[in-house]
Formats: C-alpha cells, sequence, structure tokens
C-alpha cells in the first residue's frame, strides 16, 4: 500500500484509514554511570510500559511494575515521542505479561464468584492473591473491601477504604457499579465519616452526577447535618428534577418538617429548567 505521495510507508508510519491503533507492551532505555575513574561503567536500564492510543491520536502509557503488570499512574504523550522513543516488546508481552494478567484477571472472577455465593474467606483469599502481586489493582481492593464489609469487619474495610481514596481510577466510570456498591455498604455499616470522605474524594474526579449527590446528602442526614443533606439533595434534583430516589428524599424531609415553605421541590425543578435555557 502507498501513500498519496507515491512513497511506501516506513516502518514507523501510521496508515489511519482501517489500521489498528497502537497497542500492546513496549520499552525504554536509559544509560546511567556507576563508579568513578577506572572502576566507572556504564548500566542500560530497560523499563516497560503498556500503550495505547487514545481517539485523539496520543498514547496513553502505564509502567509495567516489578511482577509486570500495568500498575501506577497513567499519563499521555504526543505519537511523534512515542516512536521515537517507545519500542515494541511483543515476544515479552505473550512470554511474561500476558499470562501475569490473566492470571490476576482468573483470580478476580474466582474472587467476585465466592462474594456472591457468600464465600467470603475464599473470596478474601483470592483478592489478596491480586493485591499481593498489584497492590493498586481496583477491582480487588474493592472486592477485598466489600468482603470485610459483608463480614462487618469495620477494621479491615477501613484499610482498604483509605487505600481506595487514594487511587484515582476508583472513580472512573468502569467501576461505576463497584464504587456504588462500596459506598452504600459502607453507609449500611455505619461508617458514615468514611462514606462521606469517600464519595466527596469522588465528586473532585466525577462531575455532574446526581446519583452521587443523592449519596452524599443520605451520608450527612445519617450524620444529622441536614442543611448540608438538603444542599446536595438539591443538587441532584438540580441536574435530574425527574430523579426518583432523590425526589422521594425530600418528600420525606418535608413530611418531617426539615423543608420550609420556600424550599418546595418544585422551586428545584423551575430552577433547572431557568439555568437550561
Amino acid at each position: 500500500m502507498t501513500n498519496q505521495s507515491g512513497k511506501k510507508p516506513q516502518e514507523k508510519d501510521i496508515v489511519r484509514d482501517g489500521a489498528e491503533k497502537i497497542k500492546g507492551v513496549f520499552s525504554t532505555q536509559s544509560v546511567s554511570k556507576v563508579g568513578t575513574g577506572t572502576t566507572q561503567r556504564r548500566t542500560i536500564q530497560k523499563t516497560y510500559w503498556s500503550g495505547e492510543e487514545l481517539a485523539d491520536g496520543r498514547i496513553e502509557i502505564q509502567p509495567l511494575n516489578r511482577n509486570y503488570i500495568p500498575s501506577g499512574p497513567k499519563r499521555t504523550i504526543d505519537r511523534d515521542d512515542f516512536l521515537a522513543k517507545y519500542s515494541p516488546e511483543p515476544e515479552f508481552y505473550m512470554t511474561t505479561v500476558y499470562p501475569a494478567i490473566k492470571k490476576v484477571d482468573d483470580s478476580i472472577v474466582r474472587g467476585e464468584k465466592h462474594r456472591e455465593r457468600g464465600a467470603a474467606y475464599s473470596a478474601e483469599f483470592e483478592f489478596k492473591q491480586v493485591t499481593a502481586v498489584d497492590e493498586e489493582n481496583v477491582r480487588a481492593n474493592f472486592g477485598l473491601g466489600l468482603t470485610y464489609l459483608d463480614r462487618g469487619d469495620q477494621v479491615r474495610a477501613n484499610d482498604i477504604f483509605e487505600r481506595i481514596v487514594g487511587l484515582d481510577g476508583a472513580f472512573h466510570s468502569e467501576h461505576k457499579h463497584l464504587f456504588n456498591d462500596f459506598g452504600i455498604n459502607m453507609r449500611k455499616n455505619r461508617m458514615f465519616d468514611q462514606a462521606l470522605k469517600y464519595y466527596l474524594r469522588a465528586q473532585e474526579l466525577v462531575r455532574d452526577d446526581e446519583h452521587l449527590f443523592h449519596n452524599i446528602a443520605r451520608c450527612y442526614y445519617e450524620k444529622g447535618d441536614v442543611e448540608e443533606c438538603k444542599k446536595y439533595l438539591r443538587k441532584s434534583l438540580e441536574i435530574n428534577p425527574n430523579l426518583k430516589e432523590s425526589k422521594m428524599f425530600w418528600a420525606f424531609l418535608k413530611s418531617k418538617g426539615f423543608v420550609r415553605d420556600n424550599e418546595d421541590i418544585q422551586d428545584v425543578a423551575e430552577t433547572s429548567e431557568a439555568d437550561s435555557e
């Protein structure tokens, strides 16, 4: 296949029409000097990365940890910079990285199945197998935390909570169902302070989510702070005036005398409509 100039594309050229996007394991090399004088020598260090092309053409990279599993912070770089500095490692991926990732995925699936059928200790074993090689694995940490909450073990659940609240990846949309389950279970275990800290951390990363604001309102109510409860409930209804759970919660607050006459839910709907005009 040739490009529009009639020249055969070089190996690093990207033919955009129908071409597969960049995805796989890559490496970079750095050279450092060890020792001094006549004993000085150069050492070459190779670092492995997981790389995937995004819709805008940039490449998202993530380092592999010492167990050869993608872990840690992700960042994006320009395509040209990536092609110049990162070398593909297909054989290393097939022989080392893929088996490690598959082992982790299999353990997570087994752990989730154990938890679904109430086998908490078997679930804990599988999730711990994962966190031993990938401490920041989001699914495994959520699974472990939910397992402890199922058992009513608030001390261990709190340890996992502290780890999860520091993981930006925990609040991505792909983990939304786990995120919601964990917050709800913390609240059911009366871990109101932790649940609120957890939801407020999510608020920093997730914008305009009516369900998140509803859950924050629930936490404030459980803590006895009705004014903050109403504040976040109104935020939920401003985004979605028809959210059934928030409308019912507002009606409950009104029936208890917590809502003044000038705070009718109708005001929320009208405010939302006015903002959109």
